[in-house]
């Protein structure tokens, strides 16, 4: 008979038959494998088992090893001090309590034109003398002009300790870097002292001055301290890309810092009870999902339609009522950056670049709402089944906790090795002359010998001072090795620990749906068992599979990192080559993920290898192509839009409490000096414990989802072989077989 040529199963056939895998009748099984055959005594998670992939288990626990002997070696030859305490040419910390410069915590250079010199680059270091002080200079002035005025008692405070004015004349003072030959109107960053660099009319100045002298008395530009500030800093590029913009507030990091902690120390309290909100409206939302889904999730999707329509108006609102206003025209780029908030609310072109993103994301959300109305009802019922599923196994809901603490240990090793490895190291010394020509020039040296050598006789003036930390050991030959190690392990751990999880959830979920009688035929503890049977038997399937994902990640900070490096080529062809290569190695980590996903489900149900399971996943869903689709697509955005919801709805509660537009608790609102930090913390640990709980949700509906496409293979629903799904589940998922033939059987 005949088939209309319009039907799903039609387009389903061409795309087989395009790709060139279409069944053959003649042949006795399908492209993508035989179908599951009934077995009358499966029920479920097979419980005798063996191990897997032992070669890749014990690979892992011998890198294991190896990473806690990395840490070891770290932790003996690594100081954190000399990452957090900046150091002086003498090589003593600044504001360190056990030296004597405890009261001195900023670095000063004497001479900061120096740092644009090219042996920045050799040495690693400015070629200046750098010198611990209390406080960074708020003036300018030359040591030519300090030496016989009133000015000296201010500027004898940045010379080095002990010396006094009537031992050398000027010319020997300035030769051996006994005082700086120049200082110059500086702020506080990052432990240094920086030049106060401000923008006035779109001219870069310094104390509003643009031309200044130099200690040879020489006009000089305030661009030349641009440069010069630049070479010396060792923040990354993308800081000093708009130096002249924005460095100015940027100075003011230690004072915004400590405003923000004594924001979180008068709202840590209120963070967490709009946690322990969150964590009810998760729990809440998994409970309507059971027993009114699809009225529900129709109303999350009208909800944040609704809500984002609301937003659009409102920035147009802001947007009429704005203009006219003086000051309301003026550019983002015009003002920098700020941490007071709202005077960026008061510009015309925030709220018109608000009202364009959600405009954007409006029309993305109808879009698709009109493309998958159909698979909407398909949807809701994998949902409202996956909701009943958790409700029988609560300890699911726990498992986030034990995956969280997991990645902190992971987290707070890496970066504590990390710390160590990059404090490890002597301090080295090198010549710094002051004739580039010296023949000494850069070579190592001994700060305790320096004076009995003839270097300073050679080469008069010249000092013995701190370049960098390292030395000639095979340990710091290689300690950029070590680094990427370090990296590489801690990816390796990180996917592992969330393989576990997966594997742990989808062995409980499948306990869950191959119990014929439910809840009675649910086993006993099914999130323990399965935990059990992964960390016993399967240690080394998820440690392969996770080293596959490793790899690919790995190489992709190797591009992103190149891609760093190559900004400012003018090539355009590497930069087409590397674009190309970082696109192509994102779509292949989100196939593995695609796969390893699926291939942890098969391992919690059958007990395969990793590779064995990833095959047999990946045929079961080509075997269901379109129904993999579906989930994907529509349950994926349902559930991100859920998400949304709970952080959207408790960061609006968060917002009038924080701003004081609650009257009934108006008085227990707390002081606060930015009332966006305690708001961005609620938020955004919303919606990580919304996207941990719905994360739980996702793998349940994954894992019943295959279950589902087996159970439609192995049995048929005669008394014999009884179908192990819900009715309603059935119903829904069954409707439309004869046209579409999204389930495939042999």
């Amino acid at each position: 008979m005949a088939k209309n040529t319009d039907t799903p199963s039609s387009y389903y056939a061409a795309f087989v038959l395009l790709s060139g895998m279409a069944r053959n009748k003649d042949t006795p099984s399908s492209y993508y494998g035989e179908p599951r055959k009934f077995d009358p005594k499966f029920r479920g998670p097979v419980h005798k088992r063996s191990c897997t992939d032992v070669v890749c288990c014990v690979i892992f626990i011998i890198v294991i090893l190896g990473y806690i002997a990395l840490g070891t070696v770290a932790w003996i030859h690594g100081d954190p001090r000399k990452v957090i305490y900046p150091t002086d040419s003498h090589g003593q910390f600044c504001g360190h309590k056990d030296t004597p410069n405890a009261n001195k915590a900023i670095l000063f250079y004497f001479n900061m034109l120096k740092c644009a010199n090219p042996a920045v680059l050799i040495n690693l270091q400015c070629p200046t003398t750098q010198l611990c002080v209390s406080k960074c200079p708020d003036r300018f002035s030359t040591l030519l002009d300090a030496w016989d005025t009133n000015n000296w008692e201010y500027y004898k405070q940045f010379c080095k300790p002990g010396f006094k004015i009537s031992s050398k004349s000027v010319e020997e003072v300035i030769r051996d870097e006994d005082c700086p030959s120049i200082i110059v109107p500086s702020r506080p960053f990052l432990q240094r002292c920086f030049p106060d660099f401000i923008t006035r009319n779109g001219v870069l100045t310094v104390a509003n001055q643009t031309i200044f002298k130099d200690g040879n008395n020489k006009r000089r530009s305030v661009n030349d301290l641009k440069d010069a500030a630049k070479a010396a800093s060792s923040a990354p590029r993308e800081l000093w890309t708009d130096i002249s913009g924005g460095i100015a507030n940027l100075l003011n990091a230690k004072e915004v810092g400590m405003k923000i902690f004594e924001d979180y120390a008068n709202s840590w309290n209120w963070i967490l009870i709009g946690l322990v909100i969150t964590m009810a409206v998760s729990l809440v939302f998994i409970l309507l999902l059971r027993y009114t889904a699809g009225v529900f999730l129709w109303l999350i999707v009208l909800s944040v339609i609704a809500a984002i329509g609301y937003g659009i108006w409102h920035c147009y609102w802001e947007y009429s009522s704005l203009s006219g206003k003086p000051g309301a025209n003026v550019t983002i780029s015009d003002i920098g950056f700020h941490t007071d908030l709202s005077i960026f609310l008061q510009l015309r072109q925030t709220w018109l670049i608000f009202m364009i993103c959600l405009s954007v994301i409006e029309a993305i959300i109808v879009v698709i709402l009109i493309f998958l109305r159909t698979r909407l009802r398909i949807a809701i019922a994998l949902l409202k089944e996956g909701s009943r599923a958790i409700s029988y196994i609560m300890s699911t809901l726990l498992y986030p906790i034990i995956t969280f603490l997991l990645l902190a240990i992971c987290i707070a090793y890496w970066v504590v090795t990390a710390v160590f490895l990059a404090s490890s190291g002597n301090a080295v010394y090198k010549v710094a002359p002051t004739d580039d020509k010296c023949m000494y020039a850069n070579l190592t040296c001994s700060p305790k010998t320096f004076s009995q050598t003839n270097i300073t006789k050679v080469c008069p003036g010249s000092q013995c001072m701190f370049a960098f930390y390292g030395g000639e050991s095979v340990y710091h030959r290689y300690i950029l090795v070590l680094h990427v190690c370090n990296l590489f392990v801690f990816l390796w751990l990180v996917n592992f620990t969330m393989a576990l999880g997966q594997c742990a959830l989808a062995g409980a979920f499948a306990s869950y749906y191959w119990a014929l009688k439910k809840p009675n035929d649910i086993p006993a503890c099914p999130l323990y068992s399965s935990f059990s049977r992964a960390i016993r038997y399967h240690t080394g399937s998820l440690a392969f599979g996770s080293l596959i994902l490793s790899v690919v990640q790995m190489f992709r900070i190797v591009l992103e990192y190149l891609d760093h490096k190559l900004k400012g080529s003018q090539n355009a062809c590497a930069r087409f080559v590397l674009c190309c290569l970082k696109c192509c190695f994102w779509c292949l980590e989100h196939f593995i993920r695609f796969i390893n996903r699926n291939a942890y489900i098969m391992i919690a149900i059958y007990g395969k290898n990793f590779c064995t399971s990833s095959k047999d996943a990946f045929f079961l869903l080509m075997r269901n192509v379109i129904r993999v689709a579906v989930l994907d697509k529509v349950t994926d955005f349902l559930l991100f839009l859920g998400k949304l919801l709970i952080s959207g709805s408790v960061g609006v509660l968060a917002f009038f409490f924080f701003t004081h537009k609650i009257p009934v608790i108006q008085e227990e609102t707390p002081s606060l000096n930015y009332c966006w930090v305690p708001l961005l913390t609620v938020v955004f640990g919303s919606y990580m414990i919304a996207h941990g709980f719905l994360n739980v949700f996702a793998m349940c509906v994954d894992t019943l989802f295959l279950c589902f496409c087996e159970d439609l293979e192995r049995n048929d629903g005669s008394s014999s072989r009884p179908y192990y799904m819900s009715p309603g589940l059935h119903k829904i998922l069954r409707k439309g077989e004869e046209g579409a033939k999204l389930c495939t059987a042999s």
